[in-house]
């Protein structure tokens, strides 16, 4: 029927079209998967990579054919059959525990093993941050907001109403959807052309204060005698960044100097005491691994202490939880 819109279903597109006025070249889509790896997004079909989520959709297709309304099968959701938790057997300490330090113990600055291949790329005491941004606004620049896919063509693109997701991508267990409506699916496609559940006005671009912020994914093991943190993060500067401790916290300050200095910091409460002296951290092309020597033979039933009125309720430092998002939620800051 002339003039009936139906949906694309080609990845990357999302748009609706006319029947009758579906061509060669009306489509622009992209024929591989999608992918998403340590924290970057991007396509199979075309290398195309980056780390932020609004970026990802709004890479043009490298495909041009006509559009395609057929639906593509779900998949079929695996059953996984999760093993039962190891039980951590607790190593009873051979002598009484000691006195915990105070939280303010003066914090020492450790020194990195920095891998080879980290120093070559940073071999450069100065970060190059020249770039000059033009205060005009391109024609075809596409909206900020996460689920916009309004693209600018003049300042009449200001007084349209934005429609989209005020929260972040969720990936977990086969699932996609938006933390801020949780509309669940499996499918990518479903995902892509969910409607904001948000309106307000668009953004052309970034704030520049709120991308100060880097969200790694980050986690913690243990063993009997030591206490692994480990952070992944690509493109850090070793020079830059400090690792501190003292007995009973531990605090880190990534700086990522390609995305003019953004940081990433974990302060966190032990919850046993380490030998600091003992401890190292090594700077590797992935990741930061923060090998910590434990004081004393026990086990940690979690790596940040129970909060109470005499340590961190009278300092200005945020929760583990407050700096670093779930290890679920793909960061796609931390996926």
């Amino acid at each position: 029927m002339s003039g009936e819109l139906v949906q694309c279903y080609n990845r990357g597109c999302g748009q609706k079209y006319e029947l009758d006025k579906n061509t060669d070249d009306s489509c622009r889509h992209h024929p591989g998967e999608p992918f998403f790896h340590d924290a970057y997004k991007g396509w199979s079909c075309c290398n195309k990579k980056c780390t932020d989520f609004t970026e990802f959709l709004n890479i043009k297709g490298c495909m041009v054919s006509k559009h395609c309304n057929v639906k593509p099968p779900e998949p079929e959701k695996l059953v996984e059959n999760i093993p039962d938790v190891v039980a951590v057997t607790e190593v009873k300490p051979l002598q009484q525990p000691m006195t915990r330090p105070p939280y303010n113990t003066p914090m020492i600055k450790i020194e990195p093993e920095i891998a080879s291949s980290v120093k070559r790329d940073f071999q450069s005491p100065t970060e190059s941050n020249t770039d000059v941004h033009s205060a005009e606004i391109k024609i075809g620049t596409s909206c900020k907001n996460r689920g916009c896919t309004t693209i600018y063509e003049g300042p009449s693109s200001d007084s349209g109403t934005c429609t989209y997701h005020p929260g972040v991508p969720i990936f977990h267990e086969g699932l996609k959807y938006w933390s801020c409506c949780q509309r669940r699916t499996t499918d990518f496609n479903a995902f892509l052309n969910q409607v904001g559940c948000e309106t307000g006005q668009h953004v052309w671009k970034k704030d520049e204060d709120k991308s100060k912020l880097v969200r790694c994914r980050w986690d913690f093991h243990q063993t009997g005698t030591h206490v692994f943190v480990s952070i992944y993060a690509k493109n850090y500067s070793p020079t830059k960044s400090v690792i501190k401790l003292n007995p009973v916290r531990l605090y880190t300050n990534l700086i990522f100097p390609e995305e003019s200095d953004a940081v990433f910091n974990l302060d966190a409460e032990l919850n046993g005491i380490i030998d600091v002296q003992k401890s190292q951290v090594n700077m590797l092309g992935t990741k930061v691994e923060i090998k910590m020597k434990k004081a004393e033979p026990r086990s940690w039933p979690k790596l940040e202490y129970p909060k109470t009125s005499d340590s961190k309720s009278q300092t200005n430092s945020p929760s583990v939880n407050d700096l670093t998002p779930k290890v679920e939620g793909v960061d796609l800051e931390d996926l």
